[in-house]
């Protein structure tokens, strides 16, 4: 295979948003200073009930492997829905706005909380390489209504873009909430950025009688060579009026646990937000991404009344067709004999409210 420069830049900035493999540039994050715990052990985090991250020649072998099956995506799928949302929903009601890939509008309270915003063209720490969007954001960005709260899961780039977090500080100097470490990551591409930092299990009180509860997630994470697993990362509660929502952002399966201990901690969950994306192959990815038939599981486990789909459809970021996750997210419903509208997938731009 001609391995040329740029196609070597376009497999690096790929990787790095996917996995976020070890990349030839060296990181400046500061690696974070806080005591030791049953998930931090002076220098890095771990997950007790999870598992690391990918060796590079792991990483070589799925890129560069005999038989790999990349499904080619089509340059431009719009979807048919824009939302414009209203400035503020009162009451009890919680209006759900899906912007695209992990990117939410929550409503609510009189309060307006994005999740993992990334409103940028391309998932990548290059604006010439890497994943590029396939549509564009549910939400125009200059269609926002004053953004009070942001909620971070963790530094991958398809999670955590310091330009839309930038932009958003500079309009509404909303609070950034998430988990330890990337605070200096955002700090670091930008001091306006109102970061901060809590640690699994830390309840964090928004206002308007809502809360958030950090939680653990079968995950991980890195920004550049020197970082890998420097900074924590986390699923989210979201208390609201209509019952608590269980935001995970990025997760692997495993054995199911976690989505147990949420439920038995913090049950019972009126909806859960699951990813159902960025699965293949198999081999490679089951241990940090969930495929449609996990999240089926993953939403029997943490007993949530129903669920929505995300982290598919606007990003390619792994080797399956664009509308593999949906089609397959159907199949496992059928198979599990639960009804499919109690897990829907949205389009970006749809509204689902409680």
């Amino acid at each position: 295979m001609n391995l040329t420069r740029r196609r070597l830049l376009l497999w690096l900035a790929g990787a790095i948003a996917a996995i976020a493999v070890p990349s030839a540039w060296i990181s400046r994050m500061k690696t974070y200073d806080g005591p030791v715990s049953d998930h931090f052990d002076g220098l890095h985090f771990f997950d007790p009930d999870g598992s690391p991250p990918k060796s590079l020649g792991e990483v070589l072998r799925w890129q560069f492997g005999s038989g790999r099956q990349r499904q080619a995506w089509p340059d431009w799928v719009p979807s048919p829905y824009a939302d414009t949302p209203p400035a503020r929903v009162n009451g009890d009601k919680v209006r759900l706005s899906f912007v695209g890939h992990a990117s939410w509008l929550i409503q609510t309270s009189s309060l307006n909380i994005l999740i993992d915003p990334v409103w940028s063209d391309r998932a990548s720490p290059f604006s010439f390489a890497g994943p590029k969007r396939h549509n564009d954001p549910g939400i125009a960005f200059d269609a926002l209504p004053p953004i009070d709260i942001v909620l971070v899961s963790h530094g991958h780039y398809d999670h955590l873009d310091t330009t839309t977090l930038s932009k958003l500080s500079a309009k509404f100097a909303c609070r950034v909430i998430t988990p330890l470490g990337n605070d200096t990551t955002m700090r670091e591409a930008d001091a306006a950025i109102r970061a901060e930092a809590f640690d699994w299990h830390d309840r964090v009180e928004l206002g308007g009688g809502i809360a958030v509860t950090l939680v653990p997630t079968r995950h991980w994470s890195a920004r550049g060579l020197f970082d890998r697993n420097k900074a924590l990362w986390a699923s989210f509660v979201l208390e609201t009026p209509a019952g608590k929502v269980y935001l995970v952002c990025d997760s692997g399966y495993g054995d199911g646990r976690h989505f147990r201990n949420v439920a038995q901690a913090h049950g019972p969950l009126r909806l859960a937000i699951l990813p159902i994306g960025a699965y293949e192959p198999r081999w490679f990815m089951r241990d940090q991404h969930m495929n449609p038939a996990d999240a089926v599981k993953a939403l029997g486990d943490c007993g949530a009344r129903s669920a929505l789909a995300h982290h598919h459809g606007t990003f390619q970021l792994t080797d399956e067709a664009i509308d593999a996750p949906v089609t397959a997210l159907s199949a496992a419903l059928d198979e599990a004999g639960i009804p499919r509208e109690r897990f829907v997938a949205l389009k970006p731009g749809q509204v689902f409210e409680l």
